[in-house]
């Protein structure tokens, strides 16, 4: 079994708004998240899919 990562297609972010604040989303490649800087939150993205769930983000302060 190969450990595959599965890459998030960027045209994704056209669509997608964080879902606390509907604000739009930056793509952080290197963490594998998405970026609300106004809700002061990250996503992220397993398997190249993101996780926009508010209870599984990450707090940006926690950097």
């Amino acid at each position: 079994m190969t450990d595959t990562v599965v890459p998030f297609d960027r045209r994704m972010l056209e669509a997608l708004i964080c879902p606390r604040n509907q604000t739009t989303l930056s793509y952080d490649a290197e963490k594998q998240e998405l970026v609300s800087k106004a809700a002061g939150l990250a996503y992220p993205i397993r398997n190249g899919i993101p996780v926009m769930l508010i209870d599984e983000a990450r707090k940006l302060d926690d950097d």
